[in-house]
């Protein structure tokens, strides 16, 4: 094998190309982008980088390629791939021969219904280059309008709040974060958000976004209207998975892989947002995660694969996110979950632990202040992977040593 081409230079992509020579790999491997900047971190655009308008933070830089003999083709995209002749054609009319491909395409924002066309004053945020246009609206007294209750919109929120920005939220469910996270834990980060002053509307109907020279407008389905100098729909996102569609590769949720990250074309491999896969830890079960750490995992992993290290997938779904003083943690996925279990890490740090009907811990969910429930989902991870069926009373115990369940 002579040249592996990765197409995606985002966390995964970037973090494969460094694993395949950690690995020893003395073959060619062609790094290929759409945007300008060489591969960053995507994090940081909506809490640091949109604070104080830093450059993106890169995840190596151009000296470290180098020095690693990883050509990083930038503002290029990927028009098509030939699995059967194993090349890909770029944008500027070069064809790429490889032997194997990873694809780790990564995903873009979920468009508003009906919206299309370039508009400025109603956004998404998923590159440098919209973190860059959003800051420039989030001046002190400015108002910005947050399609959305996830981890995005909530991120902005709390960052827009410390520039002296006005904050509406307005989500369509009955509650923020009905995606993955507890009811409970949702109720503490509404709550945060509130006692900044930012103003949260669950159970809204929207009938249609418009903008204007000098504002944009939120029109509700019950007549209200709310004018913002910004709109920034954070709605979830789409796989980027037209590339193997137009290739024949199987589509599920994502680019459909096996427990190895081999999609249905035998020298294709995909990683990170893109993919769906099977999950050990819950039978099987395909999911497709958007999550930083699953990004840099399933790279170093494409990596071991692409050279026939047949590895499967083992690591635990985890996300984190950070808001005012606040880290929220997740490990796991509590879908199947049929008892709730609390343990008060500190006055102001909880984690619930989640079962199902076996009594078998599936996830974990925590909040606090800073790193206060770092460690103990950590051993939550762990627990998870074991299969462990913890007594409920000491897992609420907050003086029972977590690692002493690990082997129940």
């Amino acid at each position: 094998m002579s040249h592996i081409v990765i197409i995606g230079a985002g966390e995964c992509g970037a973090r494969a190309a460094f694993a395949l020579r950690e690995r020893n790999f003395e073959g060619q491997i062609t790094l290929v982008g759409a945007e300008e900047h060489l591969p960053y971190e995507r994090p940081p655009l909506s809490k640091d980088a949109l604070l104080n308008g830093l450059e993106p933070k890169l995840v190596s830089d151009a000296a470290r390629y180098a020095d690693a003999g990883i050509d990083v083709l930038t503002g290029l995209s990927v028009e098509s791939i030939d699995p059967a002749g194993k090349t890909a054609r770029l944008s500027d009319g070069q064809i790429l021969a490889y032997d194997r491909l990873l694809l780790t395409t990564g995903a873009r924002p979920r468009p508003f219904p009906g919206l299309s066309g370039a508009n400025h004053r109603i956004r998404t945020l998923r590159t440098h280059g919209d973190a860059v246009a959003i800051r420039a609206s989030l001046q002190p007294g400015a108002h910005l309008a947050i399609i959305g209750g996830g981890f995005i919109g909530l991120e902005l929120a709390a960052t827009a709040r410390k520039l002296g920005a006005k904050v509406t939220l307005l989500e369509g469910l009955p509650r923020i974060l009905s995606r993955g996270v507890p009811e409970e834990i949702a109720a503490v980060v509404a709550a945060r958000h509130q006692a900044e002053g930012v103003g949260i509307l669950c159970g809204v109907k929207i009938q249609s976004l418009d903008e204007s020279r000098d504002d944009a407008k939120v029109l509700l389905e019950d007549g209200r209207v709310i004018a913002a100098d910004l709109i920034v729909v954070g709605i979830g996102a789409i796989p980027n998975v037209e590339l193997a569609r137009d290739a024949g590769l199987a589509i599920d949720n994502g680019i459909a892989v096996d427990e190895h990250l081999q999609t249905s074309a035998p020298d294709i491999f995909a990683a990170g947002d893109c993919c769906s896969f099977p999950l050990t830890h819950y039978d099987g079960r395909r999911v497709r995660l958007e999550a930083w750490r699953n990004a840099q995992d399933q790279g170093t992993l494409a990596a071991a694969n692409l050279l026939g290290a047949a590895e499967a997938v083992s690591a635990v779904p985890w996300f984190w996110s950070d808001q005012y003083d606040l880290t929220l943690q997740i490990a796991g996925l509590a879908d199947g979950a049929t008892q709730a279990v609390w343990r008060h890490v500190a006055e102001d740090a909880v984690i619930l632990f989640h079962l199902d009907a076996d009594g078998r811990l599936i996830a974990a969910s925590g909040i606090g202040p800073g790193n206060s429930v770092a460690r103990d989902i950590r051993l939550a991870e762990m627990m998870i992977a074991a299969r462990v069926r913890p007594d409920p009373v000491a897992l609420a115990a907050p003086g029972t040593k977590l690692k002493t369940l690990l082997a129940a």
